[in-house]
């Protein structure tokens, strides 16, 4: 299994990375929820672009990343647009989404970028961010159900083979049941054919579990919320770390 590393931080290796997103609607927002969320001490802090106002306007986004980076380092960032289809606050053409993320990997001011597995750009995406030293979350979002087990596997090798560093997926879960069967595609995918860190979680109250436990299946991090949540089921950043900790102790 490789193992990515950000300065101090490990990806792959020991206790689950916690990454907690950023959900300000402008810079100001930004700033003071940064000033917040870094008492929960993240791992890693996620910007979620999507959700900022003048996110349409390169250059405010390349002012506002910088902003943020200042304030923020040396805690790695990972900057994401999440695409309205998968979840996100704004849609976007596919055009646009290739221009943003290849132009914010060449500002030298993030670690991490988010790659939609499904966006069709994502060739050049991937080689844009290698290209200029990005590691790349490539991810997968469904938000109306969870795929059968052998779907889930067949995402996160696809993401694998087109060059991620990390492959992330989350799932809607309708049933326990259903959150058992991403707990045991994690494994599955973990144990057979993963040769780098993967990231799974099954959303909402009913996936709770799978934030808390993925380790013990194979997820290498996990996102708890700041002031606010991305995603349906994320648990206050700091309490998701102490119950990382007894996990990972006992």
């Amino acid at each position: 299994m490789k193992i990515f590393s950000i300065r101090d931080i490990h990806i792959g290796e020991g206790i689950p990375k916690v990454i907690v997103p950023l959900m300000g609607k402008n810079t100001e927002q930004l700033l003071l929820e940064i000033k917040i969320i870094k008492e929960a001490t993240p791992d890693i802090v996620e910007w979620r672009a999507d959700v900022l106002e003048e996110v349409e306007n390169i250059e405010a986004v390349k002012k506002t990343l910088s902003a943020i980076r200042t304030e923020l380092y040396p805690t790695p960032l990972l900057f994401t647009f999440r695409s309205h289809r998968e979840g996100g606050n704004k849609k976007i053409t596919d055009s646009y989404y290739k221009q943003l993320l290849e132009e914010v990997v060449q500002t030298n001011e993030i670690d991490i970028i988010d790659v939609e597995l499904f966006s069709l750009n994502v060739h050049e995406i991937v080689e844009s961010a290698i290209a200029n030293d990005v590691f790349i979350i490539m991810s997968n979002h469904d938000f109306e159900k969870t795929p059968v087990k052998e779907e889930i596997i067949w995402r996160l090798r696809r993401m694998q083979e087109f060059g991620a560093h990390i492959p992330k997926i989350a799932v809607m879960p309708k049933s326990p049941t259903d959150v058992l069967t991403l707990l045991d595609a994690t494994y599955t995918m973990n144990s057979l054919y993963a040769n780098r860190p993967i990231i799974t979680m099954s959303m909402a109250s009913t996936g709770i579990i799978s934030r808390l436990a993925g380790q013990v299946f194979g997820s290498a991090a996990t996102f708890g919320s700041g002031i606010e949540a991305s995603a349906p089921g994320q648990i206050p950043a700091s309490e998701l770390r102490r119950m990382l900790e007894i996990l990972h102790t006992n």
